[in-house]
């Protein structure tokens, strides 16, 4: 019977306590949401010579980044229109979506 009123006094304190919490003020998040956009791009794997043949050339070469050292691979960047390519050495290692105008600017 102790035991059963010490519970019944915990829970009411638990409500006394968090009915505090509950008058606090709200406050509101806004979250920007995009739709995912699905586009042909180059994969993983593709070599130069078939990222030429299925998409073409790109509209730029970027400068190539790295290649300092056996450990540091020169990294070449394609962009094409709405998206850009990654090669390590002549291999794609990724192709990102352009974000919309003025967020990141490609360079």
């Amino acid at each position: 019977m102790n035991r059963s009123i010490a519970v019944v006094a915990m829970l009411a304190a638990g409500m006394v306590f968090s009915a505090g919490f509950g008058a606090a003020r709200a406050d509101t998040l806004k979250v920007q949401v995009r739709r995912e956009v699905h586009m042909a791009m180059p994969t993983r794997g593709m070599t130069m010579a078939q990222v030429l043949k299925r998409f073409g050339p790109p509209e730029r070469k970027l400068p190539v980044r790295g290649g300092g050292s056996r450990w540091q691979p020169p990294i070449h960047r394609w962009a094409y229109p709405g998206y850009v390519v990654y090669f390590e050495r002549s291999i794609v290692i990724h192709s990102v979506a352009d974000a919309p105008s003025g967020e990141h600017p490609v360079h």
